[in-house]
């Protein structure tokens, strides 16, 4: 399956960052790591890789905008469009010699989110999707799990760390939801659960107060393979607030309603 001039940008620049990224994987242990807050690690190796994107993604399309997790936000010669990137999510499970990370790059057009990819260098995955194209993992077409029994499903989250304000909420859904399902499991890497999701390998994924670059590229992966994606609060939204729920459709109303009590 082809993807548009955009997507095949997308695929080719997160591929590039990946192959840095994976090589300093094996050498984390000699990273130069500073604090960005409690829990909240960045890396050289995290800077680099956004810088390699920005400078590729603008070379390709100059007049776009561009936001990123670590630099200040470029704006736009064509304010429709924007680049929205997470170049290492799962930023502590990298520090930490975790295989489970991602890049993450989105397109932004008139406020939608139009194209989404999530690479995974480590298993060479990529997660891909256009709007109204499906979602695609390499070159296989995506569904979301059948599942229609929340006792049979297996769910993600993220779980605050560090004494974030949100994480009594967490515990709260978890005694919740984990007596109902098959699991919860806890990653760290939101992309990646998105797109987990996507590809039936997950039932559903919530998590709160989540950035717009953890989340952009996933959400429409989500979508297109067929996932139902919602703001945790109704009647909010999810790119503002930060806040998601996304399940197959099956289950999303059980799921919800736990989730939500």
């Amino acid at each position: 399956m082809a993807g548009s001039a955009n997507l095949n940008v997308m695929m080719k620049v997160a591929r590039k960052a990946g192959r840095a990224l994976l090589k300093d994987f094996t050498e984390v242990e000699n990273l130069q790591v500073s604090t960005k807050g409690p829990g909240d690690f960045v890396s050289r190796a995290d800077k680099q890789a956004e810088a390699t994107i920005k400078e590729d993604l603008l070379y390709a399309r100059p007049t776009y905008g561009f936001m990123g997790e670590e630099g200040a936000e470029i704006e736009g010669d064509d304010p429709t469009r924007r680049w929205i990137v997470d170049p290492l999510d799962g930023t502590t499970n990298f520090l930490h010699g975790l295989p489970h990370w991602a890049v993450s790059i989105a397109l932004e057009h008139k406020g939608q989110i139009v194209a989404g990819v999530v690479y995974d260098p480590v298993k060479d995955e990529m997660f891909w999707a256009e709007k109204g194209g499906g979602a695609w993992l390499n070159e296989s077409r995506m569904r979301v799990s059948s599942r229609h029994r929340l006792i049979e499903s297996i769910f993600a989250t993220g779980i605050p760390f560090a004494g974030r304000a949100d994480l009594p909420h967490t515990l709260q859904d978890l005694a919740r939801l984990m007596p109902a399902c098959a699991g919860v499991r806890r990653f760290g890497a939101a992309s990646l659960d998105l797109a987990y999701v996507a590809a039936g390998r997950y039932e559903g994924y919530w998590e709160r107060k989540l950035k717009i670059w953890d989340m952009a590229a996933g959400l429409i992966i989500a979508r297109e393979a067929g996932a139902i994606v919602e703001p945790l609060t109704i009647g909010g939204d999810i790119l503002a607030d930060g806040d998601v729920l996304c399940s197959n459709e099956p289950i999303f109303d059980a799921f919800a309603k736990v989730i939500r009590n």
